[in-house]
């Protein structure tokens, strides 16, 4: 599936310089956001300022930053109605796609494939660990389930993360009428096989530390019922959100686009957001409000006058970036990989450096004349493992050691296929000339702010009243859920404050 720029057909620029609602960065809440409101008769442009694109170039091939893992629509209901409403759910159900074996665990010991086969799966744990075997499918059944129990509270449209006293005090009301939300993860067990799963969630959330109950199970649990893949990534994901909008009558300053999408700097009117202006442009696009979905500290460079706008710096200045996902792929013929070998898999590499490392298989692409096409016969094997932010300052030696560690981890997992790879490419070593290229595909955070049922960051209102926000910051304890979350109620902040009826829904 080509998630090429070519393919959108993209407004070739704005059709007008003044809207109701500019929403700023690459991130997917931000997408679902700008699709909704046009969706609701708001005038809207998004601009994707720090968007990476669907993948980078190496040698003739797109490559992913990261592996990606998404649950099930299914199991994000609130957000089905949300893209139902797009008249999307439907399609985007059926592109993800779960992997074969949904997932695969591999030990200094054991290795095993997780299937959604419930019979399958207890015989293959069984095999490999005896008699502890049955207690490790029931801790896995128990836990893929355990997200239901907390779905009704999502349902209540719970405002999180909440923003002042009253809303506060709501919430903990709220919270008191669904036990679901403190239940003890079942995956608590220090068995190996079920401490390695839990390795899962940092590849799923956006937290450094999760340490209460549905910090710990939600994204997990929901995954857990079958770990899926979408055919391009999360930017293909947002790709399609982003066509949407633009079939909604919405803007769009893309990568592609004459006009340019990087922005310079945010014009305030006093303490007041009033547009955007791009690199090496006159034009300013005006907006009675700002929807952002790019990373904090890139949003705080982009208000030049400190002086007078540091309660909305200091607002940002909660969060604070600790890990990266730090990526190798190897791009090798099918043929080479070792039989057996699943399309995702999750292995216990022993290195308290590393972690646990996460493995995901890809179709190979080339591009040519702009589109991208899969390359019969030929796999990307992308492999990712957290490493701390400060990697990135420590000089291209030192992620080439971290890049060393991975391709010694990889052929131990495939023996004997390193011989035949056609490319060797890290994303922060090998993605030049990309911008975003030294960004950061899948962060994790600490937060300053207090954390509501441990999955809260950022609030969404800011000091300027009005620019929201609507980034992986706000909800970073939900992972792909919470993004979207994130857009969802950025869109209905942005209908409060405008004011602004939609009887004629397109």
């Amino acid at each position: 599936m080509s998630t090429s720029a070519a393919k959108l057909k993209l407004p070739s620029g704005p059709s007008r310089h003044v809207y109701d609602v500019i929403v700023l960065g690459s991130q997917v809440g931000g997408a679902l956001a700008a699709a909704l409101l046009a969706k609701r008769n708001h005038r809207v442009l998004l601009v994707e300022h720090d968007g990476m694109g669907p993948g980078y170039e190496h040698d003739g091939f797109v490559l992913p930053y990261a592996p990606f893992v998404a649950p099930p629509l299914k199991a994000m209901p609130v957000v089905e109605e949300a893209l139902a409403e797009l008249g999307l759910a439907t399609s985007i159900g059926r592109a993800l796609r779960p992997h074969v074996p949904e997932l695969q665990l591999v030990l200094p010991r054991n290795r095993v494939d997780l299937t959604a086969d419930a019979a399958r799966r207890r015989a293959e744990l069984t095999r490999e660990f005896g008699e502890a075997g049955e207690g490790i499918q029931g801790a896995l059944t128990g836990s893929a389930a355990q997200h239901e129990a907390t779905d009704a509270f999502f349902k209540e449209g719970p405002q999180l993360p909440p923003d002042g006293f009253f809303e506060a005090w709501k919430l903990k009301g709220l919270i008191k009428e669904h036990p679901g939300l403190t239940a003890t993860p079942r995956l608590a067990s220090e068995d190996p096989a079920l401490s390695l799963v839990r390795g899962l969630l940092p590849f799923l959330v956006h937290l450094e530390k999760p340490s209460a109950p549905l910090s710990l199970t939600r994204a997990l649990s929901q995954v857990l019922t079958s770990p899926s893949t979408y055919p391009g990534g999360m930017d293909a994901l947002r790709d399609v959100l982003t066509r949407r909008l633009a079939e909604l009558g919405g803007d769009v300053l893309g990568r592609d686009n004459p006009a340019g999408f990087i922005v310079e700097e945010l014009a305030f009117d006093g303490s007041k957001f009033a547009g955007v202006k791009l690199v090496r442009s006159d034009t300013l696009y005006r907006a009675s409000c700002l929807v952002t979905a790019t990373d904090s500290g890139a949003l705080r460079r982009l208000v030049t006058d400190k002086k007078h706008h540091r309660g909305l710096l200091e607002h940002l200045d909660q969060s604070n970036t600790k890990s990266l996902l730090f990526a190798v792929n190897w791009v090798v013929p099918e043929a080479a990989l070792p039989r057996g070998m699943g399309e995702l898999v999750l292995v216990d590499t022993q290195d308290p450096e590393l972690g646990p490392l996460l493995v995901q298989q890809h179709p190979a692409r080339t591009v040519s004349s702009g589109t991208s096409k899969d390359v019969e016969g030929v796999r990307v094997v992308c492999a990712g493992a957290f490493v701390p932010a400060s990697a990135r300052d420590l000089g291209e030696e030192h992620l080439q050691a971290l890049a060393l560690k991975i391709d010694e981890h990889l052929d131990r997992l495939m023996p004997f296929t390193k011989q035949h790879r056609a490319l060797r490419s890290a994303p922060y070593l090998d993605a030049g000339g990309v911008r975003g290229s030294r960004l950061m595909p899948h962060p994790l955070y600490s937060f300053e702010s207090e954390a509501f049922l441990g999955v809260t960051g950022l609030n969404q209102r800011t000091p300027a009243k009005n620019v929201i926000l609507a980034g992986r910051e706000v909800l970073p304890g939900l992972g792909l859920e919470g993004e979207l979350l994130a857009g969802m109620r950025a869109a209905k902040l942005v209908q409060d404050m405008l004011k602004k009826k939609d009887p004629l829904k397109r």
